[in-house]
């Protein structure tokens, strides 16, 4: 028998060894606001949007992963709600020092691939009130035009979660912001959660609207002569809806 028969197989680094080894991938573009918040770039969120990425991603695997997506988006937005404390008391009879969250939250999802998000936001805090803007573009001036907006009544009142999975030069979230403002909402209630957007238009987003705080999962490279982000993931709405 060889020597090489002889030695038994090495197995594959399957504890904290596997992140000495990182395979080369493409990270967010860094943004230099204090109200911009990126997710951590992490093997498994590299992973997911390279799932969505792939145009030959057929749609049932796109839902299942976005979906993924949209929850860690949803639960890092939390993060930055304000909490009080609060002390409860355990089975054991022992009181323990906790918090809780600080007022009443809604979403208001950008018709219509914000819908997509709802569900998201909905596994992670239950019972909460989503209200609807749609926004589109008025072929003859090609800027933003408000069509509808369906919101909470007491929605002055709330932190509001809004929701669109892309972000290209921006022009729908100004403009469903702009709505909350006018409807009585402080703009550092605004908590704006997104998929992927484009560096051009999440700089002047967040430097326009300084009190409002962004969670994005994604900064890619930029926008092509369309304003289509690059290297983007297409039509989000279509994607998830349709194909």
């Amino acid at each position: 028998m060889s020597q090489a028969a002889e030695e038994p197989a090495v197995a594959a680094p399957i504890g904290p060894q596997y992140k000495e080894e990182k395979p080369e991938a493409t990270v967010s573009t860094p943004i230099p606001h204090s109200n911009v918040h990126i997710l951590p770039q992490t093997p498994q969120l590299i992973a997911l949007l390279t799932m969505i990425r792939d145009k030959s991603t057929v749609r049932g695997d796109f839902i299942f992963y976005s979906n993924r997506i949209i929850r860690l988006l949803v639960e890092e937005g939390l993060n930055h709600l304000p909490v009080i404390s609060h002390a409860v008391t355990t089975p054991t009879a022992r009181t323990y020092q906790g918090v809780k969250f600080e007022g009443k939250i809604c979403g208001v999802s950008i018709m219509r691939a914000g819908e997509a998000m709802e569900q998201g936001l909905r596994d992670c805090c239950r019972s909460v009130r989503i209200g609807k803007i749609l926004i589109q573009r008025d072929e003859e001036t090609c800027k933003p035009r408000l069509f509808y907006d369906k919101l909470p009544e007491d929605i002055s009142q709330r932190y509001c979660l809004l929701l669109d999975p892309m972000f290209a030069t921006g022009g729908s979230a100004t403009m469903a912001v702009e709505v909350l403002i006018s409807r009585g909402v402080p703009e550092e209630r605004i908590l704006f959660l997104n998929l992927i957007a484009s560096p051009q238009g999440i700089q002047s987003f967040a430097e326009r609207f300084p009190k409002l705080r962004i969670v994005t999962a994604f900064v890619d490279q930029g926008l092509d002569a369309k304003n289509y982000i690059v290297p983007g993931l297409g039509d989000f709405g279509d994607r998830f809806y349709c194909i």
